[in-house]
């Protein structure tokens, strides 16, 4: 038992160095996937005919390819297509997959959210003179922060587990560490540290987004 005990401790450095870049390739690319799914959202629910397809369209194909497909394309097919996009660097080019893709998943979110809101308090508001812009940041994206904190959350949390898919371009994350680990100790038992740790990332999130939940309510 002392012996396997020693096994797994030497197995957490490999493995919380892979921890720290499956975290911040998740927040960084879903913090990023919000900022650009809010114009999305926008862009969906415009009168403008043009803009309202082609911010549906990018929806519908970035919600109906796999993530995995489209991480495949930025590293591997894009630089072939368009030589001057080449992104050597597997952060990066993971980050920017995972940001396309999470804002069509969030555009979504945001959309349902916005217009749940009540349509009579977007009229108050263009009747007291405030702009569409202002209305919208003002009066009703405030209100549907509430709504979107429980589905970003689940979105947060599959994004999380579907970072393992940057394994299949090397980057080492928890699982390509994992992996790195089995092939060269031959031992299969370094997968139960390896989803111990991510049930304990996949908790603290769980537990921030609860909090966060609980406190916006204050202001429902």
């Amino acid at each position: 038992m002392d012996t396997l005990r020693t096994i797994i401790v030497s197995w957490m450095p490999q493995l919380l160095r892979g921890a720290r870049v499956t975290i911040a390739l998740t927040v960084l690319a879903v913090s990023a996937g919000l900022v650009l799914s809010l114009f999305l959202a926008l862009g969906k629910m415009s009168k403008n005919v043009i803009i309202n397809k082609l911010c549906s369209a990018y929806v519908f194909f970035f919600r109906g390819t796999p993530l995995l497909m489209q991480l495949y394309f930025v590293y591997y097919a894009l630089p072939m297509i368009i030589p001057a996009l080449t992104i050597n660097n597997r952060f990066l080019a993971a980050f920017i997959a995972f940001s396309l893709n999470a804002a069509a998943y969030c555009a979504e979110i945001i959309r349902a959210a916005i217009q749940s809101i009540d349509k009579g308090q977007f009229e108050a508001s263009r009747a007291l003179g405030l702009s569409y812009w202002q209305t919208m940041s003002l009066v009703i994206i405030p209100q549907s922060i509430r709504r979107l904190i429980p589905p970003v959350g689940n979105e947060f949390i599959m994004m999380l587990k579907d970072a393992s898919l940057v394994s299949m371009i090397a980057l080492v994350d928890i699982t390509k560490a994992t992996r790195n680990i089995e092939g060269s100790t031959r031992s299969a038992l370094v997968y139960i540290p390896a989803m111990i740790l991510y049930l304990i990332i996949t908790a603290v999130f769980t537990f921030i987004f609860r909090k966060l939940e609980k406190k916006y309510s204050v202001y429902e």
